[in-house]
């Protein structure tokens, strides 16, 4: 059974559908896998310019497959190298759009957080359970949702494995945009075409600039910042761009 579904939408846009729906996507480790090697391969693809993951309408992802981790030691743990396939996530330069109905908790939920843009329906759910398991976050759920939402709420959150609904993670920063449940798909993939219909180095250093400056001191990323933007002065797409407004006409880019 394929365990992560790969389609081409769109021109320039690939859409991953985690596919185990009799376990609300649970992120068994050979999906685990499968996601990492589509991230790998969809890094490498000049024609691919913008990512969405989804599951389904009952679930993004609802953690980690429990049945899977109830008998696994330590050494099991660090034997199976998972930080590799958050890493390919993590550090994909296509902006990576994640589109949540139903539940995205623990390990779904830090995936979700992995994503550039997160587009939630009304109904979806976010948390991180792993308390309530005896266990805690082990994919960045403790460091992203604080840098998102606070310390103060994501504590909370942490520490006794509650839920936030999308309109609380909208106001909290968590979520980019909540739309009716049946719009979920429909709207990220907008957001994808909208992304994919830009200059591709301009879209990529936006995204390297944004993740690499947010923890480093404001004098260092606003450098990082003005040499990037200097860069794409030399860019066959910046030329084409400024071309085509002065002609009134649409541009055509290349990612050259």
């Amino acid at each position: 059974m394929t365990l992560v579904l790969m389609e081409r939408p769109a021109p320039h846009v690939t859409l991953l559908r985690l596919n185990r729906p009799e376990v609300r996507n649970a992120l068994s480790p050979a999906l685990r896998v499968e996601l990492r090697d589509h991230m790998l391969g969809l890094s490498e693809d000049r024609d691919c310019r913008a990512i969405v993951i989804t599951g389904n309408e009952k679930a993004f992802a609802a953690g980690a497959d429990i049945k899977a981790m109830v008998a696994t030691e330590p050494a099991e743990m660090m034997a199976h190298g998972d930080e590799t396939n958050w890493a390919a996530i993590r550090n994909c330069p296509k902006p990576v759009i994640a589109a949540v109905n139903g539940y995205a908790l623990g390990g779904g939920c830090e995936l979700a957080m992995c994503a550039d843009v997160i587009i939630a329906g009304k109904g979806a759910r976010f948390g991180q359970p792993e308390v309530r398991l005896g266990i805690m976050p082990g994919a960045g759920g403790t460091q992203r949702l604080p840098r998102a939402i606070g310390k103060h709420r994501a504590m909370l959150m942490l520490l006794t494995g509650s839920m936030m609904d999308a309109e609380e993670a909208f106001a909290a920063g968590l979520v980019s945009k909540v739309v009716p449940d049946d719009a979920v798909l429909a709207e990220s993939l907008k957001v994808a075409v909208d992304i994919a219909s830009m200059p591709p180095l301009a879209v990529a250093e936006i995204k390297r600039v944004v993740l690499a400056g947010a923890d480093a001191p404001l004098d260092t990323a606003i450098m990082m910042e003005r040499r990037a933007a200097y860069l794409l002065f030399g860019t066959e797409d910046k030329r084409e761009a400024m071309t085509a407004f002065l002609e009134k006409r649409k541009p055509t880019f290349t990612g050259a």
